[in-house]
Formats: C-alpha cells, structure tokens, sequence
C-alpha cells in the first residue's frame, strides 16, 4: 500500500516484515537480503528491517553466542545487498559484541558486553549511523540482564530528511522523541519484535510519536512465532499527522510508502504545536 503526496522530493521506504526463527540465523540472514532485493526491485529508496531480525527478539539463550560487531559477518552481508541495489537500508537490530565494535573502531558505550545495535547503511553500504536501543524491556523479558543500554542518540541526512532511530520498548517513552525533534528530525524508523496480545499499545504509541512530533514514523515489525510468543506484525508508516499511510496484518509482507520532507515541512507550518510549546 502506498500513499501519493503530491510532493516531488519523495522517497519510497519498504518495511520488510519477515518471518525470524529463533536462533536460525543464517535462514533469517538470507529472508532480510531477499527483502532488501525485492524491495529495491520495486523502487525503494529506503529498506528497514525488524528488531534482532537475524537471531530473533526472545532467542535470548542464543544471544551471547550469535553476537556480533557493527562490521560482523549479518551485516556486512546487509550491507552488501543495499550497495548491490544501490539502496539505503536502516538494519533492524542485532546483538552486538560491544569489546569486538570497539576493536574495529566503533565508538561503544562500554568497553564490553552486548548491546541491541541498530544501524542505518547508506546506498554505498556504508555506516551512517548506530544506535543502541536505550530503554531495555524488563517485562517477561532477558532483556535488561543481556544488554547494556545505548547512551547516545544520532540522526542520518538522507535524501533530504533527517532520520532519527529508536527501538521497538523505545515507544513508551516520549520524551525521547521529542529530543529527536528539537534535533530536527522529520522521519523516525523503529524497528521492533512487538508480540501479542499488545496489538492496540502497537497501534497507539507509534501513530502517538507521531502526532506529537509532527513527524513520519515508520514502525517495522517482525512476523511468526518464538517460543511462547507470537509477533503481531502490523508494520506501518504514520505521516506527520498521524494518519497510517501503509500498513498490513500479522503476516510476512513488504510494507510500501512514499514519503516527503516537505510533506513535514508543509504540516509543521500549518499546525505549529512544536513552537507553541512552553517549558
């Protein structure tokens, strides 16, 4: 599904929604390379993958042993593919080996342990930005005992939008969006493994995050079963006013949206709530 805007800045973002197996790594591996090539087959500019889209959200048991630094073996593979279609990709999260990053370079926020990176490649397939998911989901989850929260909060130019990234738990808390609006960020990418019954909280805080900001939010989730959870699916685009552009239901899909920063420029003007605040 997508949405025309009548703006000829816009950009086509693909959600792959596929279906992870728990620990299978290699087969989740090749779902999100061939979502990144049928997607750039259809005219995508811009590809996002679900949370811990390679070894899956509630195969805690397999974090430990399927981590891996930002220029690890999944990656390198992702980043293959987007310099291969020539398209940018936000990769979903992994689990990264924090002490291994920080050896090949990469700024970390402690020297060692695991933290749930999330990183967007630009059409070269080079790294534009990491971020590590910051609030950790302790509820029913290994979570917060696995991994270190991430500290920092970066934004990515790309093609005329400044892009924010959070992740799935992230949702729930505002404040951290609107710290990626006073940065200026127009479009917001969550990669998520968001399971049932919470289908109305998943609904809710996206299109939320994105009313109150005035901005896109794009909101990827993951499809099929783990262990005793269930993944809702339902990945959507919201546009600045919060009205869902794309969407699907709980089965593997490719979710399909044309976007525009003057589409953000165009509301923020005419609905001023980000400058009618008062702190």
């Amino acid at each position: 599904m997508t949405e025309p805007i009548g703006h000829d800045d816009a950009i086509t973002v693909a959600l792959a929604q596929h279906r992870i197996e728990a620990g299978r790594l290699e087969r989740n591996v090749d779902r999100a390379v061939a979502a990144i090539e049928r997607a750039a087959a259809d005219g995508a500019d811009l590809v996002c993958l679900p949370e811990m889209f390679n070894v899956g959200y509630f195969a805690f048991d397999a974090y430990a042993r399927n981590a891996e630094p930002i220029d690890g073996p999944t990656l390198e593979r992702i980043a293959d593919a987007a310099a291969a279609h020539g398209v940018a990709v936000q990769a979903g999260s992994i689990v990264e080996d924090l002490a291994a990053s920080a050896e090949a370079g990469f700024d970390t926020p402690e020297p060692d342990g695991l933290a749930n990176a999330s990183v967007f490649l630009d059409r070269a397939g080079e790294v534009q930005g990491v971020y590590r998911k910051q609030h950790l989901f302790g509820y029913d989850s290994a979570e917060t005992q696995l991994l270190t929260p991430g500290e920092s909060l970066p934004t990515v130019k790309f093609e005329g939008f400044t892009v924010g990234m959070t992740t799935c738990y992230d949702l729930r808390f505002p404040e951290l969006y609107r710290q990626l609006a006073d940065e200026g960020v127009s479009l917001v990418l969550v990669p998520s493994a968001w399971p049932y019954p919470r289908v109305e909280h998943w609904r809710t805080l996206p299109r939320s995050r994105a009313i109150e900001n005035l901005a896109y939010v794009a909101a990827v989730n993951g499809a099929g079963e783990m262990a005793d959870d269930e993944l809702v699916g339902r990945s959507t685009v919201y546009d600045p006013w919060g009205t869902p552009i794309a969407t699907c239901d709980d089965d593997p899909e490719l979710v399909t949206a044309d976007l525009s920063p003057g589409r953000v420029d165009d509301v923020r003007e005419e609905f001023p709530a980000l400058r009618d605040r008062r702190l």
